[in-house]
Formats: C-alpha cells, structure tokens, sequence
C-alpha cells in the first residue's frame, strides 16, 4: 500500500503487516527480509516506513501493570500516550516528558527519544524510561536498561527503531494534584528579548515559544514565550477545585479536506503571524489552561495536516549549541523572512544538557518550521540546513522527509559510530526505514 507520515511527504509503496501477538510479529521479523516498525504515523517523513515491509504495531496496545507507589507503567510498544493520561490523570498520575502531540506511542517516543517543554529540567523521553523489550532479528526479546545490555539501551533510545521492534517498556509517570497548568505568557518583541526570557526561566518546570518567522528589523524574531507549571489544588477556583483532576472537554475541530495550495502565502501567513502576536500582547500575564490545551494545542484540531495541501509538507527542526545559538537563529530567521515563506507552526525551546548516543537534543536552542512542500520551500529548507551546518547544529531525524546523508554526516560526528554499531550487531541487515536507506544509516 501506499505510505506516508504525518507530513504526507514523500509517500511510498510498502507492505504493511499488523501483527496482533508477540507470536505474530516473531514470525514476521524472523522471515525478513527486512522491516521496520511504526506506531500511530506521527512521524512526520519516512522513518516508520520500510522499503520491503512496515509492521504496525497498533495491535500490540496493552497496559499490562502500573505500580501506585513508584509510578511506573509497563505498556506495550503500541499504546497512545493519549490513552496514558486518560487512565492515569484520573489517579493523579502524568507523563513526565511529552512531544507535542498525545497521539504517538509509547514505542514511537522512545525510538525517537522525544523531548517536550521541560527538557532544560529534566531532558528527554530516556529520562523515565526504566527498561526496553526489543525483538531481535532472531526474533527473540531482549530487555536493555541502563544497567543491563546498556548498550542496546542507549542506541535505541532516539535509534529510530533501527535496533529492533520495540514490544514493551516500562516508563515512569509523574504524580499531579490537578489536571491544569498556571500559564504564563510574556511577549517577546525580538529574537534577543525571547532568548532573554528563556534565560530567565531556566526554574520554569516548562517553556515553549511560538516565533513569527516573518518579521523582520528591530522585531525579527518576536514571539510569545509561554511558561508553565502544575497547578496545585488550591490555584483552582471552587468549581474547579472540588474536582481537580477533571477539566471540562473541548469539541474538537477537525480539517476536512486539503485546502488548496495558495492557502498559505506570504500575504495569509504575514496576518496570520502578526494577529496571533498581538493576541498574545494583550491577553498575556498568567492564567489557568487545562492540560490539553497547553501540552498539545494542535490536538484541537483533528487532521491538521490536510491544512498544507494534497502535496504535503515538511519540517526543518535543529538544534544549536548554546554559544552558536543567536547567532544561528538570526540567520535562519533572515533567510525564511527574506524569501517570505514563513511558516505559521513555528516552535523555538531552550534545550539543556544531554548526552546520549544518537538523541536529537544538545544544550542550546531548537527551532521548529512547517513548510508546504513545494520547489521553493526545498531549495528554503536546503539553504537552512547550511547555515545550521556552519553553526555546528543538527537535526531531528523524527521530523526529517528530505534531507541528504553528506548532510548529516557532517551535521553529528556521532553517526559513523551508530552506522558501526548497527553493523557489528547486525541491524542494519533487518531493521531498515525508507530515512536510513535515505540517509545511509
């Protein structure tokens, strides 16, 4: 069938296999000749799809124990972190390190080793994880923590899949008094004061900015930096209060079809941009949002990828060292506002420290950019990637559909001893993904 991401870009041939058992999904890892594993699709190009064979795990979708005292959950591979909340907020009980969307799975967040609006706190989605089951090219299950098979623990945290299936791991969960977030909003009129802000918020449990992409001069930049803490039971108004953990339901929203490509110019993402900003000046200061609404607005919306066309989009995501971070961001921001295709789904976090084999995260600045795919925005999306590569950034491979292997090769130094120990171990001659063939991986 044919196969895309979330993007919806590229879109390719594959055989999809969605085995309902451990027994099943051994048998189609041990025939080959080679797979790989996807969850709910969210990744956004071509890293849960495979040349010869994709298995879905979607089947594969228990909760098979939660311990009260320690928080933590065994799941298998295909459980929604959306389910996660809804079984667990009820007993005062969150994830710890979220993406931006509840709809991916408990084995899609590891094997992309997903980071969320606190990672200068606590770091990534390895952060919680206890230990992993991932099934070999044998087809046997092998459990790695950081204490046993440490190795296999580490590369398959932000692997990509590219270690094995993913069948179960045990995560830990968070314990909360109430289902709300105290949100602050501080608008930013410049990249400098947005960064500033950040500085300033390195206490704040979470942080997240949107940027406008758009502006330019005095203003290149500007954004609304959006803090974030979990309220306790007394930050509730009474009607809120006497039920904590239960916040009131949105209906939500839905996109039904792809809008038509000229949707999204220069001239409607420019208004869009300067509204949203200007909305945030004056509705800033602190308020209560529900958990919903502040770790995955775009949630609300349901197939809000249809809104960039038939043809899809792509993201460019980096990460900048933190003493190339200014410099970079401006002229990644100079070159997306002086071709005027800006993107109005643009995120920039502050990152803190992380060391690990083949993450995404480095101490510094990450900025996300939705482009609808187009010849222009390529060659926009090509021109970026050599400034983040002349300010010794990388890239996040869950959100990559387009770029080159010399690109990342000279982007993460870490990747020959990846490639090398997916040689030795031999994955690379069972586990392959339409991006490690792409990539060269």
């Amino acid at each position: 069938m044919r196969l895309s991401g979330w993007g919806r870009y590229p879109v390719l041939e594959t055989s999809v296999i969605a085995p309902r058992s451990v027994e099943s999904l051994r048998s189609v890892v041990r025939e080959g000749p080679d797979v790989i594993a996807r969850g709910n699709g969210r990744a956004y190009g071509d890293s849960a799809i495979g040349r010869t064979t994709t298995v879905h795990t979607r089947h594969l979708n228990r909760m098979v124990s939660f311990d009260n005292q320690t928080g933590v959950l065994v799941a298998e591979a295909g459980v929604l972190l959306g389910d996660v909340i809804a079984a667990f907020l009820p007993r005062g009980w969150f994830p710890i390190v979220t993406p931006g969307t509840k709809f991916v799975t408990i084995g899609g967040a590891i094997a992309a080793d997903v980071h969320g609006k606190n990672h200068h706190r606590v770091g990534s989605f390895r952060h919680c994880v206890e230990w992993v089951e991932v099934m070999g090219d044998d087809g046997e299950i092998t459990r790695c923590s950081r204490a046993s098979n440490s190795a296999l623990f580490d590369h398959t945290l932000g692997g990509m899949g590219l270690t094995g299936i993913i069948v179960r791991a045990a995560v830990r969960l968070q314990p909360v008094e109430t289902g709300w977030i105290k949100q602050k909003t501080i608008a930013a009129p410049s990249l400098q004061d947005a960064m500033n802000a950040f500085e300033a918020a390195q206490d704040a449990t979470y942080s997240v900015a949107w940027i406008d992409c758009l502006s330019t001069g005095r203003n290149l930049g500007r954004s609304l930096v959006m803090l974030g803490e979990h309220a306790a039971v007394s930050d509730l108004p009474g009607r809120y209060a006497r039920q904590p953990l239960v916040c009131p339901t949105k209906r939500k929203k839905s996109v039904p079809m792809d809008l038509p490509s000229f949707a999204l110019n220069r001239h409607t993402v420019r208004a869009f941009n300067a509204g949203y900003y200007w909305m945030g000046v004056r509705n800033g200061d602190t308020k209560l949002v529900n958990w919903d609404t502040f770790f995955y607005p775009l949630d609300a919306i349901l197939g809000w990828n249809r809104i960039y066309g038939r043809s899809g989009f792509a993201q460019f995501q980096c990460a900048l060292p933190i003493h190339r971070s200014r410099a970079g961001l401006t002229e990644l921001l100079q070159a997306i506002s002086g071709k005027g295709m800006g993107s109005f789904l643009s995120v920039l976090k502050r990152f803190g420290p992380q060391d690990s084999p083949f993450s995404f995260p480095m101490e510094g600045y990450t900025l996300a950019l939705d482009f609808p795919i187009s010849d222009k925005t390529l060659i926009l999306m090509d021109k970026l990637d050599r400034i983040t590569l002349e300010h010794g950034g990388r890239f996040y491979l869950a959100k990559d559909s387009r770029m080159s292997a010399n690109t990342l090769n000279r982007s993460d130094d870490r990747v020959t001893r990846f490639r090398e120990a997916r040689n030795v171990n031999g994955w690379r001659d069972r586990f392959r993904s339409a991006q490690s063939e792409r990539l060269e991986i």
